[in-house]
């Protein structure tokens, strides 16, 4: 290992991000916009994504140095706008965080309700608003697929669609682009599905996309990293806020759990 590459190895060098372009979907609310903000203290030009221009300007507002693109993940005609954004802008980008994520349908053979998320229930309804039986009646395969769509489907084409752009990146930098997608604890490292198995398992799915992009590109030279990180329950819009997310780890398991989190912290 030459002196140089020694250099890129101090903890002060890890972390900077001086001169790199990121995109993170999803980017709005919730662990996108946590990542947003460290790349950007940490020197990126950072863009993100989501379906709600007004979300997105709020974040430019107060923090203009990350950039709003609407776009739908799921719309090639969206993935191509942003495409075209990017090229005239930057004509680079050294990291694609495919963050944006949809939990899909709840069920409960417990019978326990969500109050307002599947994370802050207590509850037991008398009724079979929760069971087994209307998730039968209530959801149909389209409620699957849609959760595929954005948890499965859309990190490909977002990511092969910016392919051009990741290359670009390498290129100039002189080392390799990233790819990191955003799965979950329950779509591999446990063997829950916390009541939600359309997400569990389209969860599951984007992890066995990580390993065979990351394979494929390395068998063909393609200078891009793939990676998958899988978080444990976080405060988000798609879990529900840090209060009834606390309330929740607190008295008790959390819906499809087995034991309350001993830490109490967000993400474990």
């Amino acid at each position: 290992m030459s002196a140089t590459q020694l250099e890129e190895l101090k903890l002060s060098k890890l972390g900077d991000l001086t001169g790199k372009v990121a995109f993170v979907t999803g980017g709005g609310t919730g662990i996108g916009l946590m990542i947003a903000k460290a790349f950007t203290a940490n020197g990126a030009k950072v863009y993100i994504s989501g379906r709600r221009e007004d979300v997105l300007q709020k974040v430019h507002e107060e923090f203009p140095s990350i950039h709003p693109i609407k776009m739908d993940v799921t719309s090639k005609a969206d993935i191509e706008h942003a495409l075209k954004n990017l090229e005239e802008r930057e004509g680079k980008l050294h990291i694609l965080v495919n963050n944006a994520g949809h939990s899909g349908p709840y069920y409960s053979l417990s019978g326990s309700s969500p109050a307002n998320t599947p994370y802050s229930s207590t509850q037991a309804l008398t009724d079979d608003r929760w069971s087994n039986l209307h998730f039968f009646k209530q959801y149909d395969f389209e409620d699957w697929a849609s959760t595929f769509h954005i948890n499965t489907t859309a990190p490909f084409f977002v990511t092969m669609g910016l392919l051009e752009l990741l290359k670009n990146g390498a290129e100039e930098s002189g080392t390799s682009s990233s790819v990191i997608m955003i799965s979950s604890a329950a779509g591999g490292c446990s063997k829950l599905s916390w009541n939600i198995p359309t997400y569990a398992s389209s969860k599951a799915a984007l992890e066995r996309l990580t390993l065979s992009l990351a394979s494929d590109f390395a068998r063909n030279a393609v200078p891009i990293r793939v990676n998958a990180i899988s978080p444990g329950p976080f405060p988000s819009q798609l879990t529900g806020d840090s209060e009834a997310l606390d309330e929740a780890m607190q008295l008790g398991p959390l819906p499809g759990g087995i034991n309350p989190i001993p830490l109490r912290r967000g993400g474990t």
